[in-house]
């Protein structure tokens, strides 16, 4: 079942900006202090890869090294939500983008050490 919604993802063209958001479908999903929550993309024809996190504990940032002067994960704890600002957006960030829940907060480049994941949502950037 799915504990975990994305939302905000579109059309936009070269150089544009959105703003996805992530948060519980209900009241029965819990994010923990110890949790990292993350965000994937999934480019066509591509593996899934790493873009952003952020601890719930301490507020800790981690970006894909390429992101990380365009792109701003950020939490709101109080909403148990957390956004990804992207800007400048290029063509070759097109893709699904997928927000998931890392349990412990460790190797957070590991899809694997993430429990929960949501359905994606969909970034297309024009050329």
């Amino acid at each position: 079942q799915v504990q975990l919604v994305e939302s905000g993802g579109g059309v936009v063209q070269s150089g544009g900006s959105l703003t996805l958001s992530c948060a519980p479908s209900g009241p029965t999903f819990v994010i923990y202090s110890s949790n990292l929550m993350g965000w994937f993309r999934q480019a066509p024809g591509k593996e899934r890869e790493f873009v952003a996190g952020v601890t719930w504990r301490n507020n800790k940032k981690y970006y894909k090294d390429s992101l990380k002067d365009r792109f701003t994960i950020y939490r709101v704890a109080a909403e148990n939500a957390v956004y990804l600002q992207m800007k400048s957006l290029k063509h070759e960030d097109t893709g699904v983008y997928y927000c998931a829940r890392n349990w412990d907060g460790t190797a957070y480049t590991d899809e694997a050490k993430y429990d929960q994941w949501g359905q994606g949502t969909q970034v297309t950037v024009g050329s």
